[in-house]
């Protein structure tokens, strides 16, 4: 009989910086206004992605480095679910781990933060912006391919420090983080959907949790949303049908609306000078079908050596 714990000592791991903290906050209220009971205990972990600060994630073993040693946790019963920020989840769970919840999605889409101009195609020429992400720099060259584009880690507050300390002229980062830790006036303008597609799951909180700890997915699953699980779904599917991972700029974003889900999915050539896009419409209960087949196609499209720079 698997281990679990009774529902109002639940342990409920998360990384520790002040956004990772925030979004396990919503998530033990939530368990305890549904449930009626004691809120979960919050149990920090540090990540390799926390201890290792400056190299780029693509050099060091890619987004997985932010879960890891949480599903390490989990799996070892030491916790009793894992909260995660969707986009950092590898395509590939650890076995015996799965997805099984998913709060409201916050605003997906992504921000200008910026002392010097108002947009990013204000900026000056040949510009300074910061960011870690391969996607935003993709997108960021694929704008504006005179700007410099250099390497910037660290959470939400420090790269807005960053930016306050003139280490770059801009930055890019998720409309949703900022919500949450209630910074959202820091951003100077907000890019639209369409001309900055976000990441896969960017918006969303993941509930992670064994597969076989039934009594946990009861739990988590009075607070999950459909339509953000369907989207998910769509959005993941893409994702591993292309084997994205922190080495390649891919972009895509699901909505759902009445039923029906849409998908528009993004690949871009690092410096920016190619992109091929597709989207997908069809039924919610087809989102996983939808999602797998628009990567493929995407896939097929780029051939073996898109992402190779330049």
């Amino acid at each position: 009989m698997p281990q679990s714990a009774s529902p109002n000592i639940l342990r409920l791991g998360t990384r520790g910086s002040p956004l990772a903290l925030a979004q396990a906050r919503m998530v033990q209220s939530r368990i305890a206004a549904a449930h009626g009971i004691e809120p979960a205990r919050i149990e920090v972990i540090q990540t390799s992605g926390d201890r290792i600060k400056e190299l780029p994630l693509a050099d060091v073993g890619g987004k997985g480095l932010f879960t890891k040693e949480i599903e390490e946790a989990l799996a070892d019963h030491r916790i009793d679910l894992a909260v995660h920020s969707a986009k950092d989840l590898p395509t590939v769970l650890p076995p015996g781990l799965e997805l099984a919840a998913f709060l409201p999605r916050e605003d997906p889409r992504d921000v200008f933060v910026s002392l010097k101009a108002k947009t990013l195609l204000a900026l000056p020429p040949g510009a300074r912006v910061g960011t870690a992400s391969l996607r935003r720099q993709a997108l960021i060259k694929r704008l504006r391919p005179d700007l410099r584009v250099e390497p910037m880690r660290g959470n939400v507050d420090t790269r807005l420090r960053k930016i306050k300390e003139g280490l770059a002229d801009g930055t890019i980062l998720a409309l949703a983080g900022l919500k949450r830790l209630g910074l959202e006036s820091s951003a100077a303008s907000i890019f639209d959907v369409e001309e900055f597609l976000p990441a896969v799951g960017q918006g969303v909180i993941a509930i992670e949790i064994r597969a076989d700890d039934e009594m946990t997915r009861t739990v988590v699953a009075a607070i999950s949303d459909a339509n953000t699980a369907s989207a998910l779904a769509a959005e993941r599917a893409f994702l591993a049908a292309l084997d994205g991972s922190c080495r390649t700029p891919i972009a895509g974003h699901a909505t759902i609306i009445a039923g029906r889900v849409r998908l528009r999915g993004l690949i871009v050539k690092p410096n920016g000078s190619a992109a091929h896009e597709t989207t997908r419409e069809g039924s919610v209960r087809d989102a996983t079908v939808l999602g797998a087949d628009a990567g493929r196609e995407l896939r097929a499209r780029g051939g073996p050596d898109f992402f190779a720079s330049p």
